[in-house]
């Protein structure tokens, strides 16, 4: 089924090769999408495809990469983008 989610990671989630490593895993999970910083210091990530590969994705997306110190995870159903790729910005 095809889906789409938006997430809100705070925490030590810039600086940390967040954004980048969020990228990694999607596309390794076949996901297009998007992994951008916020002004306020979170990050912000649109997953768009198979609903089981985005629900992978925000298991990952609580812990992240090894520097990072995720504290919480918001997520919330977005509309599906034809997106190509998985951008970082």
């Amino acid at each position: 089924m095809r889906a789409a989610r938006r997430f809100t990671i705070k925490g030590r989630v810039q600086g940390v090769f967040f954004r980048d490593s969020t990228r990694r895993e999607a596309l390794t999970l076949g996901l297009t999408g998007y992994a951008i910083n916020l002004s306020d210091g979170d990050v912000q990530v649109l997953a768009c495809g198979d609903l089981v590969a985005i629900e992978q994705l925000g298991e990952w997306l609580r812990h992240g990469p090894p520097l990072s110190r995720v504290e919480s995870v918001f997520a919330e159903d977005a509309a599906a983008e034809a997106l190509s790729g998985f951008t970082t910005g």
